[in-house]
């Protein structure tokens, strides 16, 4: 069965990939892209992570803890304080794999909270699970 099948939308959703990791952003891209045939938009800093977050509606956000400057948890708050992704599922995706991180990103409005390496399998389901209980809620304006 096609795992995005479930996804009952005519439209991609779209899906914005934060990691200061080239090659982690276009290994999360593949899996995603490949398993779910969603389109991925990429940002490799935090600044271009909001600049793209405050302009567009994203239908899922995977962002990473760990980038220079400006850290994943502050890019969090950004997004959920005043963004046009104020209600969307932010997925962490870290190397951080300590409860009281993963604890502080739940309760900062992070969706989810998977730790690198993260499986393929995984990601792909738990990115299909927020994007649909995102639809089952009432639509925003884009």
């Amino acid at each position: 069965m096609n795992p995005a099948a479930s996804l009952e939308t005519p439209s991609r959703h779209r899906v914005l990939i934060v990691d200061d990791d080239e090659s982690t952003r276009l290994l999360l891209a593949r899996i995603l892209t490949s398993e779910l045939q969603v389109e991925v938009k990429l940002a490799g800093t935090a600044q271009e992570a909001l600049k793209l977050a405050g302009t567009y509606a994203y239908d899922a956000i995977l962002l990473d803890l760990l980038m220079p400057g400006m850290g994943g948890i502050q890019v969090l708050d950004e997004i959920r304080s005043a963004s046009a992704n104020v209600a969307t599922p932010v997925i962490i995706v870290s190397v951080l794999a300590d409860p009281d991180t993963k604890n502080r990103c739940l309760a900062g409005g992070a969706s989810a909270y998977l730790v690198k390496p993260v499986e393929r399998g995984v990601l792909a389901a738990t990115v299909r699970e927020q994007i649909e209980a995102r639809t089952r809620r009432p639509a925003r304006r884009r």
